[in-house]
């Protein structure tokens, strides 16, 4: 579970190119990266409180990043912004940073730069999080991206961690397709697939196979729900 971090992104970017190229290479990281080519668009998708980080360009149509900025921060939205900007002065990374961003990034980066930024925003954020989820005897730690059951490891491939870690914050709360694929998946997901229910049989596969009391149960017709005893 090294390489992605089971997370979802948001890339503010107009340039179509840098934007493409930014969601293909986080997406093989495997993350899950939703991306706005405008200001307005931008600001209405991050106010959804749906991502754990956004990469945010200071210029865009519409609505600059740095009013995105102020805006999501006025509206008591934590979330780590890491801005993308050609302008090198010191002034202006001193505004952005005042403005409430996390860090910065100066045009053109390269791309491993990018992801080691991203990275250390968001293992920063897991670091102020609650340290581990529990439910009944399944612990499951954000920080050091570990799960257990009863003291026993077990290996989850990133998309499966970020699907159990939905559920245990959620426990008790019957999740459907659509909630789950807006928030483990991205917006363009094809809710119309299986993919969800085939990767939710491979995550009750290694959860619940022999052991008791069974955790993961299907809500027919609605979705699925993670209950404790």
């Amino acid at each position: 579970m090294s390489k992605g971090a089971s997370m979802r992104l948001l890339v503010v970017e107009d340039e179509q190119k840098l934007a493409s190229f930014v969601e293909q290479g986080l997406t093989e990281e495997g993350y899950a990266v939703d991306v706005a080519s405008d200001g307005e668009l931008g600001l209405n998708m991050a106010l959804d409180q749906v991502h754990d980080l956004v990469i945010l360009d200071i210029s865009l149509p519409k609505k600059d990043g740095l009013m995105i900025l102020k805006e999501m921060r006025e509206a008591r939205i934590a979330t780590p912004v890491l801005l993308l900007t050609v302008r090198a002065n010191i002034e202006d990374k001193v505004l952005g940073l005042d403005s409430g961003a996390d860090d910065y990034l100066t045009k053109p980066f390269a791309f491993q730069e990018l992801v080691a930024r991203v990275r250390a925003l968001l293992r920063r954020r897991a670091e102020a999080a609650p340290p581990v989820l529990q439910v009944a005897d399944v612990t499951l730690d954000p920080a050091r991206r570990t799960v257990e059951r009863h003291g026993e490891k077990i290996e989850l491939t990133p998309r499966e961690f970020s699907l159990l870690d939905y559920f245990m914050r959620n426990t008790g709360r019957v999740l459907t397709r659509t909630m789950i694929a807006e928030h483990v998946w991205d917006y363009n997901f094809d809710t119309s697939t299986n993919v969800i229910d085939v990767y939710v049989n491979y995550l009750r596969k290694k959860i619940d196979t022999d052991r008791d009391p069974k955790l993961l149960q299907t809500v027919r017709g609605v979705g699925y729900v993670m209950k404790a005893p």
